[in-house]
């Protein structure tokens, strides 16, 4: 049996290039090292616990993910891409689930304190939404996922779900969950593309992104705005490459074919002499020849978006089959299938 991966996004938005660096491609490089069965989700259930409200957001956004994942290579055929909401037996295993853990304990996980002061919900918080570490952990466990790759910031969702496996194999004196293991960056900053503002994160929200889906002449537009060195006025003026994103952008995108040409780039910008529209136009090279393919297929796919959803349809009835296989098990060590 190869190791089991899960991993996935909540689908508030087309993807960025910063999901790109992050996590996107680091799964298509798993995939085709069929080393591991891989099970990606769209965490739509997770995403209405903020935006219940305004579910069309959504509803687009499935289509709209479901394309990024398939330009950028993930193959249905080598991996299960699934639709968390089309897999009931989630909400039920959430159910037991909450049965063993406290709102104390909910309560104090760091990662939630954190988002929910984030959002800003005050006292508003929707219960969906505090609880949303248990799902997370009915998402883990259902396909008895062994590596969950994640950032460093999501280590306290991890280690509850490690808790609620220990606690329902212990009260239930059974081994039928696998407790998994978190699949961490060797270096956090290397997976996380700051904004084009400089902002130490690239956002939907903050409008500071580089979008998978972004068209070419989109892209040059974004890539000419970005931000560099305020102090870099003319062209002969000594310029800063700390904190400047057009060459932190270079050294994320740039092959070891490019290092020479960045490097002699990076001397010359700081000793003067090198203007930014031209480290721009080179940065759009680079970044032209990792997306355009990408940007290609994604095109190609977006014209039979029913394709698309019938891939998403087969990929969540071969999830959930794995899915009612743990509940059953699940239920079985609980006592409560009655009728077995």
């Amino acid at each position: 049996m190869k190791p089991i991966i899960l991993t996935g996004d909540r689908p508030t938005g087309k993807l960025h290039i910063g999901h790109y660096v992050g996590s996107l491609k680091n799964r298509v490089l798993l995939q085709n090292e069929d080393k591991y069965q891989l099970f990606v989700f769209l965490a739509d259930q997770q995403a209405l616990t903020d935006h219940a409200k305004e579910p069309e957001k959504i509803i687009q956004s499935v289509g709209e993910v479901a394309l990024d994942y398939l330009a950028v290579g993930l193959d249905p055929a080598q991996s299960t891409i699934f639709i968390q909401s089309q897999i009931p037996e989630l909400a039920e295993l959430s159910m037991y689930f909450m049965n063993l853990v406290s709102l104390a304990r909910l309560e104090r996980n760091p990662t939630v304190k954190t988002e929910i002061a984030q959002k800003g919900f005050g006292e508003s918080i929707p219960a969906g939404f505090l609880v949303y570490p248990v799902s997370q952990a009915a998402d883990i466990t259902a396909f008895k996922a062994n590596l969950v790759p994640v950032g460093n910031d999501q280590k306290p969702m991890i280690e509850q779900t490690r808790e609620i496996v220990r606690s329902f194999n212990h009260a239930y004196q059974t081994d039928v969950l696998v407790e998994p293991e978190g699949l961490y960056p060797e270096n956090e900053s290397a997976g996380r593309l700051p904004g084009l503002d400089g902002n130490a994160k690239m956002s939907k929200s903050l409008n500071n992104g580089i979008f998978i889906s972004d068209d070419a002449d989109t892209v040059q537009k974004k890539v000419m705005s970005m931000y560099t060195d305020p102090d870099h006025v003319r062209v002969e003026d000594p310029g800063k490459i700390e904190g400047n994103m057009v060459f932190h952008y270079l050294d994320v995108f740039g092959t070891p074919e490019d290092a020479a040409t960045i490097a002699e780039m990076k001397a010359q910008y700081q000793a003067g002499g090198l203007g930014d529209v031209k480290t721009k136009r080179y940065l759009l090279e680079v970044l032209d020849r990792e997306f355009a393919p990408i940007r290609a297929r994604r095109l190609e796919y977006a014209q039979d978006m029913g394709q698309v959803y019938e891939m998403l349809k087969k990929g969540s009835e071969k999830a959930q089959a794995v899915a009612v296989q743990t509940l059953d098990e699940v239920k079985s060590a609980m006592g409560i299938n009655y009728f077995k």
